[in-house]
């Protein structure tokens, strides 16, 4: 389960890390890592990708799908349609191996419950993949799901920080380039929480990565520091974290971190690239 991020796109070694960190989750998109859905580059119709996704699979696969896919449309109990939504959902993640479809199925189920759980399941699910999409298309469509979704969970809890510190997110990773505003907003609705409860670790954590996103390396490393020093195994905080020294170009400081996330992995292949650019570096 691979997935590209975008926060780290300068630096090819912590690329591979960090899309072996978020692959841990959720399926694969295959416009960047090779499971079955093309994704439009500049356009994104989540309809026609689940019609492509499924004209690949097989005969059997097929039937099961429209069975199900026809069935949400005829059903008039919303019981039964968020049990359809769900069986899709589980399909593409554990047989197809689709993020696309999986990610569309778990939302729409979600939006239908309307619960503060499933509501906060989904929307984080498209953040984190989010964050490791390049595509404009499938970018937008996941940023505009997951904010949808973290806006209805907080419709039901506003007094819930940690899905404040989730919608702001939502328009840290969302943006593109030619929007740095909107990178900016989300940070802005952070810094909200943050201001309130410093030690809100999660908070900590996207203000870090929001800044190294922004170019406001001094802070973000500031703020990463603070995380790592309070959740010593966040893999993603300690590559993060040496990737914002690096751009800052303390070589050092980016060795001593690198060093510190090369402990927390196993895979001897994605050691072995972590370890090159370490000697890199030195």
């Amino acid at each position: 389960m691979k997935k590209q991020q975008i926060l780290v796109a300068g630096s090819g070694v912590l690329l591979l890390l960090v899309i072996f960190f978020f692959g841990k989750t959720t399926p694969p998109v295959k416009a960047k890592t090779g499971a079955n859905v093309s994704v439009p580059s500049e356009t994104f119709d989540i309809q026609s990708v689940i019609k492509g996704a499924t004209a690949k699979l097989s005969e059997s696969q097929q039937t099961y799908v429209n069975g199900l896919s026809e069935a949400v449309v005829r059903g008039d109990v919303k019981e039964q349609k968020i049990r359809n939504f769900q069986q899709l959902a589980r399909f593409w993640s554990d047989s197809a191996r689709a993020f696309v479809p999986f990610a569309y199925y778990t939302a729409e189920s979600a939006k239908l419950e309307n619960s503060e759980k499933s509501l906060t399941f989904a929307a984080r699910i498209l953040l984190d993949n989010l964050r490791a999409v390049e595509d404009p298309g499938l970018k937008s469509w996941l940023a505009g799901e997951s904010k949808e979704l973290f806006e209805k969970a907080i419709e039901l809890n506003p007094s819930n920080d940690s899905l404040q510190v989730g919608l702001g997110s939502t328009y840290i990773f969302g943006a593109s380039a030619e929007n740095p505003q909107a990178v900016m907003q989300g940070i802005q609705k952070i810094l909200e929480v943050s201001r309130k409860d410093s030690t809100n670790m999660y908070a900590q954590k996207m203000l870090g990565i929001g800044g190294i996103v922004s170019g406001q390396y001094d802070k973000a490393v500031e703020r990463l520091e603070k995380v790592a020093l309070s959740e010593p195994h966040d893999l993603e905080v300690l590559l993060m974290l040496a990737e914002g020294y690096e751009r800052k170009g303390d070589k050092a400081k980016a060795i001593e971190w690198y060093e510190h996330a090369a402990e927390h992995i196993e895979n001897p292949v994605l050691k072995a690239e972590l370890e090159k650019r370490i000697k890199q570096l030195k």
